[in-house]
């Protein structure tokens, strides 16, 4: 059954109109100061430096695996931020086609259990935190149309993230810069699919701006998977006098309504992958969200050698979730029932001092600072029905079954230096101390539901060792090594394997050390080629104890290993022509056997056998890309891409995976100027070739719907406009 597509709402820009409310002052500010005026310039980094670590650096200088993707550069009229990540060797970012979960994100490994949000990569917007203390994140409020670049680190160094620092992804968006400028783009294609988006940006005296907001719906590729999503984002710059900078970033997203079409099993994805369960329209499974948030962040240089950055900033978060629990779960007393109502007040602050100087004539860089975030969550569950017997309604939010108040925060302190020893030789090295406190108070105690209160604290200590050798100036060489945690989430601590209510303060902290060794090389005539090989080991790892009734409880097991070579490769020709190449082999395993449970409650888990040697789920052994981009500012521009991943375990028994996969997309497009105007259009098709393939697994889903199918061949034609002034 194909659901009729809602009807439009106009762009909910709470924090825009907020923030261009704001703007007037700094403007009135930079009338009364027109000194300034030419140093409020907005600063873009050269397209070398990353911010991957805390001090900016040359990505080749870094004993670390960097990449920057220049978002505007590629733009084809990108989507999801899946659409710009396909490139970036040791990551995977997979558009589940249900905007009802988040886009699915894993480094290394790191992250790919996660049924639903984000977990094990540390997620940044602007230097704003996008994962709350517990270390589960989103990254639902990014507008592409104003976004710059995207930064991703991998390995070690990500543990100067502190929690869930499997990896490292940060998106920022343009900086300020003249002339004025106004832009308007328009895309749609398959599945009635619409994006409009528009912003507006430049420098008034000692004021800089980029205001963009964007609409997006789509009834979906599969049944019950129709959807729309408002982003608004706003970032002002005051330049105060030569040596101090304000920025002030404030964003909204709006995701009135998401169906969710669940997973299907084996034989529903053979019959027919466009199918929706059927219990997803029993239930009306379904999501709504709701998030406005804005950041300070001040920088001062203090003088030749000395910096500072501090950053504020706060948000607020509505989550409504209906779920396809059966009514009969729900007559367990302790069931907090199908509907999840999650209100997230959240905030935080981060006070950074920087070091340039020399130490015996050698160059010397130093980082200290101290961060604090705190998660404020409201957690309500309901019935997913009301009435009873043939007055009983589904898919509705029912009587109240679960109030808790739940708190999460971290206090870290974190300190990083880097020595140049010699000339070919340097030393990097940090450590992070991470504190995270959780705290439960339960408001419903009812009959044999009895007050669950309680709290727990983790804490570690993540020290990070790099050495750089240069052999020449076009190669270099490193060695680097780390130690990493990470906690449970709210989400893994909200179940008990025994079927008691309350949180389930039992879980630990996953624990990891690190290595890598790699090259960096840009010969002359060759291009840049990085190169990778690096193994994590990690013990008590966090894995699925029984997943049934629609809920999941999680438990620490023995030991992990992730090894893996990466290879990366690009270069350019004629100036306007890009080819790239990114290689992934990655062998994720089980090194100790454990025992799950196929039901719940579970007491001990005795009813199924997790040998040593199968593979964690959600990981592809080996995964390729390769592109080709002609992109001249003027003229025609194309581009082709094939993407290539092997088979995917969908769950720790390793019974049930998804087929491997070769899918190309192609896209054309013309760009010209006329007058004032710069105009483009493109025309895109993507899995050009029509190919039947998975895009997503759910990882140990409860009834064995592992699979989240991509669409076919799909097609998608876009115009944009831009005039400065």
């Amino acid at each position: 059954m194909k659901l009729t597509r809602p009807p439009i709402r106009r762009p909910h820009l709470g924090p825009l109109a907020s923030a261009l409310a704001l703007a007037w002052p700094l403007c009135a500010y930079s009338q009364a100061n027109p000194a300034n005026a030419d140093s409020a310039a907005g600063t873009t980094l050269p397209k070398v430096v990353v911010t991957g670590t805390l001090a900016e650096a040359p990505a080749f200088d870094v004993p670390a695996s960097i990449d920057r993707i220049d978002v505007q550069r590629g733009d084809r009229g990108q989507i999801n931020i899946s659409d710009s990540l396909g490139g970036v060797a040791g990551l995977t970012a997979r558009d589940r086609q249900n905007y009802a979960q988040d886009v699915q994100i894993s480094v290394r490994g790191f992250g790919a259990r996660s049924s639903f949000g984000i977990r094990g990569v540390r997620l940044y917007v602007d230097g704003i935190p996008a994962t709350f203390p517990d270390g589960q994140g989103q990254i639902s409020n990014v507008d592409l149309g104003s976004a710059d670049r995207i930064e991703v680190l991998r390995g070690p160094f990500s543990a100067l993230y502190g929690n869930s620092s499997g990896g490292v992804l940060q998106v920022f968006t343009e900086e300020p810069a003249r002339p004025s400028a106004v832009d308007y783009s328009l895309a749609t294609g398959s599945n009635h699919s619409l994006r409009i988006s528009a912003k507006v940006s430049g420098i008034e005296g000692a004021v800089g701006y980029v205001l963009s907001a964007s609409h997006f719906e789509t009834d979906g590729y599969r049944d019950h998977s129709a959807a729309r999503r408002d982003i608004g984002n706003v970032k002002l710059t005051l330049r105060i006098d030569e040596q101090s900078k304000l920025s002030l970033i404030a964003n909204s997203v709006d995701l009135p309504q998401a169906q969710d079409p669940l997973g299907l099993n084996r034989a529903q994805l053979d019959a027919n992958p466009r199918a929706v369960d059927p219990s997803a329209l029993t239930f009306d499974t379904r999501k709504t969200v709701d998030q406005s948030q804005g950041g300070l962040i001040y920088e001062r240089q203090l003088d030749a050698a000395n910096s500072l950055r501090a950053m504020v900033y706060t948000g607020h978060r509505n989550t409504r979730q209906f779920q396809s629990i059966p009514t009969g779960t729900q007559g367990n007393p302790l069931s907090p029932g199908g509907v999840i109502a999650l209100g997230s007040d959240y905030r935080g602050t981060d006070l950074r001092w920087t070091l340039r100087s020399t130490v015996a004539e050698r160059p010397f860089t130093l980082v200290a600072g101290v961060a604090y975030d705190l998660l404020d969550q409201h957690r309500l569950g309901y019935q997913n029905f009301s009435g009873a017997g043939a007055a009983q309604v589904l898919g509705v939010q029912g009587p109240l079954r679960r109030d808790e108040q739940d708190t999460a925060s971290n206090v870290d302190g974190y300190v990083q230096s880097t020595l140049k020893l010699t000339p070919a030789w340097s030393v990097s090295a940090g450590l992070r101390h991470s504190s995270v406190r959780f705290e439960s108070a339960d408001h419903y105690i009812v009959g044999t539901n009895i007050d669950d209160s309680g709290a727990a604290r983790y804490s570690a200590n993540l020290p990070v060792l790099g050495v750089m050798y240069a052999v020449s100036e076009s190669v270099h060489l490193y060695a680097t090594a780390g130690r990493g945690f990470e906690t449970p989430t709210f989400n893994e601590l909200a179940y008990r394997p025994n079927g008691a209510s309350g949180l389930n303060f039992a879980l630990l902290p996953a624990r990891s050390n690190s290595l890598e060794v790699g090259a960096k090389t840009r010969p002359a005539g060759i291009g840049e080629l990085n190169a990778a090989l690096f193994e994590t080991r990690t013990q008590q790892e966090i894995v699925t104890l029984t997943n049934g009734g629609g809920r999941a409880t999680y438990q620490n097991v023995g030991a992990t290993r992730r090894t893996g070579i990466e290879l990366a490769w690009s270069d350019s020709y004629f100036d306007d022509l890009r080819a790239q190449l990114a290689m992934t082999y990655l062998d994720a395993i089980y090194r100790d056997t454990f025992r799950t449970c196929n039901s719940s409650p579970c007491t001990v888990a005795t009813q199924q056998t997790i040998a040593a040697g199968n593979r964690i789920p959600g990981v592809a052994r080996g995964s390729a890309y390769a592109a080709l981009n002609w992109a001249p500012p003027q003229g025609w521009q194309a581009g082709i891409e094939g993407h290539a991943v092997s088979h995917i375990y969908a769950n720790d028994a390793n019974t049930e995976a998804t087929p491997r996969a070769i899918v190309f997309n192609l896209s054309v497009g013309y760009a010209a100027k006329v007058g004032p105007w710069q105009l483009s259009g493109f025309v895109r098709s993507d899995n050009l070739f029509d190919r039947g393939y998975v895009g997503s697994v759910i990882v140990n889903e409860g009834n064995g719907r592992y699979f989240e199918p991509a669409p076919g061949r799909t097609w998608l034609a876009g115009t944009t406009a831009r005039i400065g002034f």
